[in-house]
């Protein structure tokens, strides 16, 4: 196999797929990256068994073959080089030698018929979309996704497509986010659990406008331009998530975005480090947050005005978990809906996008005062 190819465009390339390749891979093959010509192109594999990615790159093939290539001292290597043609040569026991006009470095590739196979989608349902669907259904719902083992359908994002809108949602059991999406449909019915990991590997290698989503029983394809991102589904039964959307909701309160979340992360200082706990009381047109720490006897309250008419409560929250949920509210004024306090608190911004609908709820801790 001969091939010459730009050290910064082979380095955009490695990049793309690099994601895929394990730290600690307990078969030492996952730690290539598969390279293979295809007419005037050459295309890069890596694995770790659950993600594939799959990029495409232009080069000069004066040699077709595929060789297994040790991914990390490639890349470093190529990484220090400036912008520079390098030519590739690969003998029939795949001893890599490559060359430019500053040296020549020596590898010593694997089998390419080791390399695990690549799971084959043609059969299943594609959905025509764009990149920026899918990165911001993405970046709606990522925050909340579970990182408990013991929980596995909660640890991805929950796609739900249908005929006349489309569904993301993400819950670690704790906050909950229900991303609508109207004008993204199917002309079937799916539904499936994308693993946490490979969403953030879509999320960096998705970069031509137009995006094909491909589903399967067990996998997902998400294609992109000349980069193909390919993930194990997780095959769980993802939770009645709408049984814990409070629906009478009668208390509401409105209030600045920012000026709330900065008061809600300086309270939160002063908080319990075990249980981050703090208190936010309605009155009338005003929000009192406030926290304490008895183990330190430290405490803190601030007191913020905001549009609120309904009788007076008390709420306890998880201050990070508050945080977060506002952090990821893309308005400068957001929208709360109370019931009673030991019931879930919903959170939306107060204006949304054409054709998207975003809720987010954080379940409220209990206070002593009604204990």
């Amino acid at each position: 196999m001969k091939f010459n190819v730009s050290s910064s465009e082979l380095v955009k390339a490695l990049s793309a797929v690099s994601g895929a390749v394990p730290n600690k891979a307990t078969l030492p093959i996952l730690e290539t990256i598969l390279f293979e010509s295809d007419g005037d192109k050459l295309r890069l594999t890596a694995t770790d068994l659950e993600i594939s990615i799959l990029e495409s790159m232009d080069a000069d093939i004066d040699e077709g073959g595929a060789v297994a290539i040790p991914a990390h001292r490639l890349i470093e290597t190529l990484r220090q080089l400036p912008d520079i043609p390098v030519s590739f040569q690969v003998d029939e026991k795949f001893n890599i030698k490559f060359r430019t006009d500053k040296g020549t470095y020596k590898l010593v590739g694997e089998d390419p018929d080791e390399f695990p196979e690549v799971p084959n989608l043609e059969e299943g349902h594609t959905i025509e979309t764009d990149k920026g669907v899918i990165t911001t259904a993405i970046d709606k719902t990522l925050f909340a996704v579970s990182n408990d083992d013991l929980r596995p359908a909660m640890m991805g994002v929950y796609f739900d497509i249908g005929t006349e809108e489309s569904k993301f949602v993400a819950t670690d059991g704790h906050r909950l986010v229900k991303y609508i999406k109207e004008d993204l449909t199917s002309d079937k019915e799916v539904d499936f659990i994308v693993p946490e990991k490979a969403l953030n590997l879509v999320k960096k290698a998705l970069h031509d406008e137009e995006c094909a989503l491909t589903i399967t029983e067990d996998h997902a394809r998400f294609k992109s331009g000349n980069t193909i991102v390919i993930t194990r589904l997780i095959n769980e039964q993802y939770p009645n998530y709408e049984s814990v959307i409070p629906k009478d909701n009668e208390k509401t309160l409105i209030i600045n975005k920012e000026q709330m979340l900065a008061t809600v992360k300086r309270v939160a200082i002063f908080s319990s480090s075990t249980t981050r706990q703090i208190r936010l009381q309605l009155n009338s047109d005003q929000l009192t947050i406030r926290a304490e720490d008895i183990d330190m006897s430290s405490e803190a309250k601030e007191t913020i005005a905001c549009e609120y008419s309904d009788d007076d409560m008390e709420i306890g929250f998880n201050a990070k978990y508050l945080a977060d949920v506002l952090g990821n509210v893309d308005d400068e004024e957001v929208y709360f809906e109370f019931s009673t306090p030991n019931r879930a608190g919903i959170v939306k911004p107060s204006d949304e996008e054409e054709n998207e609908r975003i809720l987010m709820l954080v379940m409220p801790v209990m206070l002593n005062t009604y204990a």
